[in-house]
């Protein structure tokens, strides 16, 4: 639960739990909140370190992401587990902690449920950029997965275009239909479940991709031209769930450009397999953001924005629920 008033030399620690961070911090001030974070991180203002892991077995991981807002700002950090879910065999549980400190005596101010920071954020991020690359006139999406993610992402990307038709598919077609009735029920989406990925990949506007897959799920040669993809379910060098020709035929954006040569699964594949180059990084969101960089030049193109994750995400989230 949130504890604590304003902040006052002397005040305690604000905490917001689970619950705390989903009734403060809402999709549409999410949205504002990561799209001026990728800018200031683009610009500079903003400083991070790359996620660093320690592998503790199988399905077992603890990750750190320390940044700063500014020098003159709050900064902290994300700490966070990794694991297989029993509950759910073949997913995976986001646990842990965002911290921030205030920065005008160092002192620890905030502590929030990094799960659903994450799954916010994560999702305003996708829809940022969906709404930064995506044609205008965008009107079927593409949802592949059925967990948190989906979920998320059904809130946030109506919010940047208008989609007459929401198309959910999973490798496990009950979850599916049950995630596309619980859109349609409590959301007022037009959401329906698919069991043939190719055919509904073939007339999506926007695809996003969120699933725990280690291979390829999601062709190339699916995609019509035109088309916006957002990579979201592989953070690190390894598992991925696109194959090389769609990276290679994609306008391909990132958020951030080191974390992606660091750890931007597809793309690392598609250069170690020579079909690119670093160079097709064209573009931090943020620098398109910014207008510093062109982003869809064409209606024809197909845009890819690559979602890792960043600090500065999760930091400007939790300061917008500490200030607000």
């Amino acid at each position: 639960m949130q504890t604590g008033g304003q902040h006052m030399a002397g005040e305690a620690l604000r905490t917001f739990d689970g619950e705390a961070v989903r009734r403060h911090l809402d999709y549409p001030s999410c949205l504002k909140v990561v799209r001026d974070a990728m800018m200031a991180l683009s610009a500079g203002r903003t400083r991070q370190l790359l996620r660093s892991m320690i592998q503790m077995g199988e399905g077992r991981t603890f990750a750190q992401m320390p940044g700063t807002l500014g020098d003159d700002d709050m900064f902290g950090a994300k700490l966070i587990s990794v694991f297989a879910d029993p509950d759910r065999p073949g997913t995976r549980r986001h646990r842990g902690l965002v911290v921030m400190f205030e920065p005008e005596n160092g002192r620890p101010v905030c502590v929030a449920d990094a799960e659903e920071i994450t799954h916010i954020r994560t999702a305003a991020a996708s829809a940022v950029a969906t709404d930064a690359l995506a044609k205008p006139d965008a009107r079927t999406l593409l949802i592949a997965g059925t967990g948190g993610q989906a979920r998320s992402h059904l809130h946030a990307l109506p919010l940047v275009r208008t989609f007459d038709h929401v198309v959910i598919w999973g490798r496990d077609p009950a979850k599916a239909e049950a995630l596309a009735q619980d859109a349609a029920e409590k959301l007022g989406l037009p959401a329906t479940s698919c069991r043939e990925l190719k055919a509904a990949a073939e007339r999506a506007d926007v695809i996003c991709t969120l699933t725990t897959a280690r291979e390829p799920f999601l062709f190339g040669d699916w995609i019509r031209p035109g088309t916006h993809i957002n990579l979201v379910g592989s953070s690190a060098a390894g598992p991925v769930e696109v194959d090389t020709p769609l990276v290679a035929r994609s306008r391909y954006f990132v958020d951030s450009r080191a974390s992606a040569l660091d750890a931007a699964a597809e793309f690392l594949v598609a250069r170690d397999e020579g079909a690119v180059a670093d160079s097709h990084i064209l573009a931090e969101i943020g620098d398109v953001l910014l207008n510093r960089a062109p982003g869809r030049e064409s209606p024809s193109d197909i845009t890819v924005y690559k979602s890792l994750g960043h600090a500065v995400q999760d930091l400007a989230a939790a300061a917008h629920l500490y200030r607000s």
